[in-house]
């Protein structure tokens, strides 16, 4: 009797909490992407629209160039930075299609104002999850403030512009924001044993903390 008691108060808690999560979630949603102002909306589009090309643009033109000058460094620097980005999109991938949540302007179509195209799941973020992989892995690589600081702002801001633009809810953005820096962190300890396999011992800067 006790057992079935704390068990129907932890399914009540439960439900609480996921009823508090998916209102904060909508209305949190629902005041970014009521933001129409043309500067924002103009910002947001921008931004969303330069991530694909800066995500495998920087560790391509990193490879690109190491390879033309023959620096085994920087080669390094490229493929780490280049599987870090790749590993997010694989892993936001196959969540995406496991978890099948409906864009919310699919669910909310009162709601939330629909400004840009999609077809794929909703959750998590895609977007956010490769924009900071590669700016964690550009930090870890180079940890400048220069590289740090502005890189950061424009992860943040992709984040943003999926929500402006009412293909993302919040939660959506957080969950790729954490794969993406996980996949940063984890593809260190990957790196090294790819660096062992792809360079010679001698010629390879190995990712060491």
């Amino acid at each position: 009797m006790l057992m079935k008691q704390i068990l129907l108060l932890l399914i009540a808690l439960f439900s609480g909490f996921d009823c508090y999560a998916q209102n904060w979630d909508i209305n949190t949603l629902k005041k970014i992407n009521g933001i129409d102002n043309e500067f924002v909306t103009g910002y947001s589009k921008t931004i969303s629209n330069t991530e694909p090309v800066i995500a495998v643009g920087v560790p391509l033109i990193l490879g690109t160039y190491a390879l033309l000058n023959k620096d085994h460094d920087l080669l390094s620097d490229a493929v780490y930075i280049g599987t870090s980005v790749a590993e997010a999109v694989v892993i936001t991938s196959g969540i995406k299609y496991a978890v099948d949540r409906e864009r919310p302007f699919e669910r909310y179509p009162d709601l939330i104002e629909k400004r840009e195209s999609v077809s794929s799941p909703s959750f998590p973020s895609a977007h956010t999850a490769t924009a900071f992989s590669l700016v964690t892995s550009l930090s870890i690589r180079y940890p400048k403030w220069y590289i740090i600081a502005p890189g950061y702002l424009w992860a943040c801001s992709v984040g943003f512009s999926r929500m402006n633009r009412g293909v993302h809810y919040p939660s959506d953005v957080i969950a790729g924001a954490a794969i993406g820096s996980g996949c940063a962190v984890v593809n260190v300890y990957v790196n090294k044993w790819l660096n062992e396999l792809l360079f010679e011992k001698n010629h390879t800067r190995l990712v060491s903390y």
